[in-house]
């Protein structure tokens, strides 16, 4: 599968949200706007896409800043795991506390579980729960594309916060094992923040999971 990856860096918090869309196909969905809706609306038009749906893998506000905007330009629907409503309903006071001002989202449409899987332009995204960098984080993983969308979980050489409220430690570290370093080594690692990278890349070198820095998962 030629799957078509753009991705959006916002500026501020530094987000990586990403327009996702198989090649020749008119449907995209997009992951994550945060604040790169003017820039994703622009590739919209300029391939003549339709955002079928706004995946979330959680709602920290870097990451759905923008939800309100696009739903508003899109209609489409927003799908996210129950366990992170918390935050995503309070996503204005989570930016009060940055002196930022944001539009409330839209309701959620759909919810996400664990080992859904969502088929969307001939696309199956395979939803993976992975909490400890929040409650209801989740990733995407492609497996015809050899490739998974990681929100905050696991980065080029480092792992998401878990001092964030509903984060914690020990779950985080759970889901990497579980969910991140289960899949194959060749899988590319499109993360929230940063460049990709992939599973076996991670396995080798970064420096939280490896016993000879201190770590201990690979």
């Amino acid at each position: 599968m030629i799957l078509q990856i753009r991705p959006f860096v916002a500026p501020g918090f530094g987000e990586n949200g990403y327009i996702v869309w198989r090649d020749g196909a008119a449907t995209a969905v997009a992951i994550d706007p945060g604040n790169s809706v003017a820039p994703m609306l622009e590739l919209l038009a300029d391939e003549g896409l339709r955002i079928a749906a706004v995946l979330l893998t959680h709602a920290h506000l870097d990451h759905v800043e923008g939800v309100a905007r696009l739903v508003r330009e899109t209609s489409a629907p927003v799908y996210l795991h129950p366990a992170d409503r918390f935050l995503y309903d309070h996503v204005a006071q989570q930016a009060q506390q940055f002196g930022m001002r944001v539009d409330s989202p839209p309701p959620v449409s759909k919810s996400l579980e664990h080992d859904l899987h969502i088929d969307i332009g001939d696309v199956t995204y395979h939803v993976l729960h992975a909490p400890g960098h929040s409650p209801g984080h989740v990733m995407f993983h492609v497996a015809d594309a050899e490739c998974a969308f990681v929100g905050d979980v696991i980065f080029q050489g480092s792992i998401g916060r878990s001092d964030l409220p509903g984060g914690d430690f020990m779950q985080l570290i759970e889901s990497i094992r579980a969910q991140v370093l289960t899949l194959p080594d060749e899988t590319t690692l499109y993360p929230g923040h940063g460049p990709p990278t992939t599973v076996g890349h991670e396995r080798a070198t970064n420096p939280f999971l490896i016993p000879h820095y201190g770590g201990g998962l690979a």
